[in-house]
């Protein structure tokens, strides 16, 4: 699901959103889109907050020489350097928002804020027992037992440890950070991770969304270690909270600056509920794994076929239909069963 591709042009920028620049979308904030080494995202929104004692940075980028030389140069662009940054608020723990933020932020001295609820995830990665990739165990949870052995054979690295050690300050519940002279509500948003934040200036009716509001495309939902019993209930929940905010100019992660994280929530929150109900019809006729609703379903924004997906969005999206049979049992319309296969969802009164 996704707004039409000709919003992917930027207002602040007038081109393409991903387009090389320091895009200045308000008064003392620019947009910088970082590079990412994959092929469905193209780049990922850092912002640059500029303050009288330095830099605010929401974000930080995935820690590859590309990114890193990018930044300096936008930084460069506007009159600073890395030397400038005082501070990162970090929007969760994946890969392209944390892991350049705290390599420079160590190397620098600036201080990394992080949700709270991110901390099993790092203390999993920091585990010097760690011998599979942690996402294996998901897979099979979700019945998909020869893609975990694909995702296996095609995982020949270890974490680099220097790009996950644990930020300078835990984010915990909401609240109010001071930027300069701007105020921040730091808003806790579960869902896409257990320690998601977005990061809303009201006074300027800017949000700063992360990977919760996205214009364009649904952030995935389940695809975190280690596993929430819920994330879909929580996303929608955390949905739900932020729609109980101010209507505010979306700043997203991935994707074009937005007018409204009202109309981008309730577009969120149907598309869901939709899902739920394939979800649940998918069950008519008996028992199944995510992985066997997922072929169901259409994928993307272009509602591909689960067999046109590569391995790596497949593993994704058994993982997403788990999370959405999962919140169908807890509220009460299927039930599930732990087996060698993985978690088999029914729906009362289906054949078997």
């Amino acid at each position: 699901m996704s707004t039409p591709t000709a919003f992917a042009i930027s207002p602040d920028s007038g081109e393409h959103w991903s387009k090389e620049g320091a895009w200045q979308v308000a008064d003392g904030i620019h947009r910088i889109p970082l590079p990412l080494p994959m092929d469905g995202l193209k780049a990922v929104n850092v912002y640059v907050i500029e303050t009288d004692d330095g830099l605010t940075l929401i974000d930080g980028g995935w820690s590859i020489q590309v990114a890193r030389d990018l930044l300096e140069r936008c930084l460069k662009d506007v009159g600073y350097g890395f030397g400038d940054i005082r501070r990162f608020l970090v929007t969760h723990v994946h890969r392209d928002h944390f892991t350049l933020a705290t390599v420079l932020g160590h190397e620098y001295g600036a201080d990394v804020a992080l949700g709270r609820g991110e901390e099993p995830a790092l203390d999993l990665l920091n585990d010097p027992h760690l011998d599979q990739n942690p996402f294996l165990d998901v897979l099979r949870s979700a019945g998909a037992h020869e893609l975990a052995e694909l995702w296996a054979a095609g995982d020949g690295e270890t974490p680099d440890l220097s790009m996950w050690t644990y930020p300078d300050t835990w984010l915990e519940g909401d609240l109010q950070i001071p930027v300069g002279a701007r105020t921040i509500d730091a808003v806790h948003t579960p869902g896409h991770t257990p320690g998601h934040y977005v990061y809303a200036d009201k006074a300027a009716e800017l949000l700063f969304a992360g990977d919760h509001v996205l214009p364009t495309i649904t952030p995935s939902i389940g695809f975190t270690v280690p596993p929430t019993p819920d994330p879909l209930g929580d996303f929608m929940a955390s949905l739900t909270k932020v729609r109980g905010l101010p209507d505010l100019q979306i700043l997203p992660a991935h994707g074009p600056v937005a007018p409204s994280s009202h109309a981008r929530v309730d577009e969120l929150l149907a598309f869901h509920d939709r899902r739920l109900e394939l979800s649940l019809a998918a069950l008519a006729n008996g028992p199944r794994t995510g992985f066997s609703v997922a072929h169901d379903l259409g994928w993307t924004r272009h509602e591909k076929a689960y067999e046109e997906l590569d391995e790596f969005s497949q593993g994704m999206a058994s993982m997403e239909t788990k999370a959405h049979l999962e919140l169908l049992v807890a509220r009460g319309q299927a039930t599930r069963e732990e087996t060698p296969g993985g978690v088999l969802f029914s729906a009362p009164g289906s054949s078997a």
